[in-house]
């Protein structure tokens, strides 16, 4: 990449010094050599500025040569009668040399601050990894070990009623923490590029109905209301892939709304693209975290004492992205939200002719 930005720069050169002659070729029976010349160092800052030291080097040295030949007297030659024009080429060259010093410079430091900053962000999302880590899962830590230690040491005195509910609480728990681990895990795999889709066509009632299937349980203290438009196309996705991405939009209303209120799944071609809409009625979000609800480890004001790394967004937000999509969350009448994403429609396979018979 570097040697074939090189040799463009050496051809910008060429192209610079080239359209520099045809200007002072066009200027010079109006116009004094001086004036000319200074086409020329245009030229050679446009190229010193775009490029490196080589390249503006290179159009210095050409300016200097086509000014030569083709304007000072006397013309045709490479020789100079008048000694002014030395000092015009030395400063042809000088200028070359200081402005592709200046942006060597210049590009290197905005290099090293772009290095700083990614390593500021780093530094903050591994402090953010590591607080969300030490929030999330230390209520479940202390849940599980004071019920496993009721069990160990009052087991025999309890009724198998009691020992059900402790069991179940330290399992729920432990699944909690599972779910925390795989998103970090998740989260970091489509940041590195790590997972790749498998695409293949499917059917959008299909995915929701496995999805709502999936979180029965979770949904159960929520009125689910399903509206698919009729006219959906099969769309070509990974579709464990976008099940998760809907079922974690569904997670996310499921955590952060009253009991008893209604989540919406909605879904309707839009041109070339199907959006998909998971509405809740929370309380909705503030301007600010409309957008940056879907980023990693953030929660919003009203998710602000509920559990939950602020990974799920996010995820959903990679996996779309993935597909050619696109995430957005936008308020709607009643106090709630609205978090859609949109998946492309691909042209729909053939259904291929019966066989004709023998």
């Amino acid at each position: 990449m570097v040697e074939r930005r090189r040799w463009i720069g050496y051809a910008w050169a060429v192209a610079a010094v080239a359209a520099a002659t045809l200007a002072g070729w066009l200027m010079h029976p109006r116009f004094d050599l001086v004036n000319i010349a200074m086409v020329y160092l245009l030229a050679v800052v446009v190229v010193a500025l775009r490029f490196s030291r080589g390249p503006a080097v290179v159009a210095s040295v050409l300016c200097v040569l086509a000014f030569d030949f083709l304007f000072v007297p006397p013309r045709g030659t490479l020789t100079v009668d008048d000694a002014q024009y030395l000092l015009t080429f030395a400063i042809m060259l000088a200028v070359a040399l200081v402005i592709s010093r200046l942006v060597d410079s210049v590009r290197d430091r905005a290099a090293a601050q772009a290095a700083l900053e990614i390593e500021a962000e780093t530094e903050r999302i591994r402090s953010a990894l590591l607080a969300s880590i030490s929030h999330d899962l230390r209520t479940p830590l202390a849940v599980m070990a004071g019920a496993s230690s009721s069990l160990a040491e009052s087991g025999e005195r309890l009724s198998p009623a009691e020992r059900k509910a402790l069991a179940e609480s330290v399992f729920g728990q432990a699944r909690e923490m599972s779910e925390h681990v795989a998103k970090v895990l998740q989260m970091t795999r489509l940041e590195t590029g790590a997972i790749r889709l498998d695409r293949d066509w499917a059917a959008l009632n299909e995915i929701v109905g496995s999805v709502l299937e999936r979180l029965a349980a979770r949904m159960a203290g929520h009125r689910v209301i399903v509206d698919l438009a009729e006219d959906l196309p099969l769309l070509k996705v990974d579709a464990t892939l976008i099940e998760q991405a809907l079922g974690n939009l569904l997670d996310n209303a499921a955590r952060h709304t009253p009991p008893e209120t209604v989540v919406r799944v909605r879904a309707q071609r839009r041109q070339e693209e199907v959006v998909v809409t998971v509405e809740d009625y929370g309380g909705g979000l503030s301007d600010a975290d409309l957008e940056r609800v879907f980023a990693k480890f953030h929660r919003g004001s009203v998710e602000a004492a509920e559990t939950g790394m602020g990974l799920g967004l996010a995820i959903c937000r990679a996996i779309v992205r993935l597909h050619g999509g696109r995430t957005w969350a936008e308020r709607i009448p009643g106090g709630g939200t609205a978090f859609r994403f949109t998946l492309p429609v691909e042209e729909s396979p053939a259904v291929p002719p019966e066989a004709a018979p023998d």
